[in-house]
């Protein structure tokens, strides 16, 4: 599938979660500007298209953790661009016997987005929001808004306020 038959089959319930999210900074007086771009997915290719060093992407992953035998919980763990999700810190922070990237299908229904397009944002329960603090280092940082054509670049320090994520290191090289 091309990025552009990618951007045309985007539902509209990742509709839905972009104007959610701009609404709730709007409301929240947060600073961040859109941009448009070519529909792109990956984090370097959509950072070159933006401006901005990798380092300042947000890379959203969903991780289930196995908490026992029955019980398991998802993270929606953000990390910088440059960055890999450590699946053992999570791990550990949650005391799980196990840890791995949630199905395509589970992250997109607790996300709200489709793959690529996952907001720095939790908007379900279930889905506990831990960002890495190498990340929140810059001024601002960038992230692909529920679509993989449109981006915002977000104050941190109201991204802090707006979003209330757990801070702690889940960032590998």
């Amino acid at each position: 599938m091309s990025a552009s038959e990618a951007v045309h089959s985007e539902t509209h319930e990742a509709h839905e979660t972009y104007e959610k999210l701009v609404a709730l900074l709007d409301e929240r007086g947060a600073a961040y500007r859109v941009i448009e771009h070519e529909a792109e997915g990956g984090t370097e290719a959509v950072s070159r298209l933006r401006g901005h060093s990798p380092a300042q992407a947000a890379k959203c992953i969903v991780v289930m953790v196995k908490l026992g035998k029955k019980e398991k919980r998802y993270v929606l763990a953000v990390v910088s661009g440059d960055k890999r999700v450590d699946l053992g810190a999570i791990k550990g922070l949650l005391g799980g016997s196990y840890a791995g990237f949630a199905s395509q299908d589970v992250a997109e229904r607790l996300s709200q987005c489709v793959s690529g397009t996952i907001l720095p944002f939790s908007f379900d329960p279930e889905l506990e929001l831990i960002v890495d603090p190498a990340l929140l280092e810059h001024p601002e940082f960038f992230f692909n808004a529920a679509r993989l054509d449109r981006s915002l670049a977000l104050s941190t320090s109201d991204y802090l306020k707006v979003a209330g994520p757990r801070v702690e290191e889940i960032a590998a090289s």
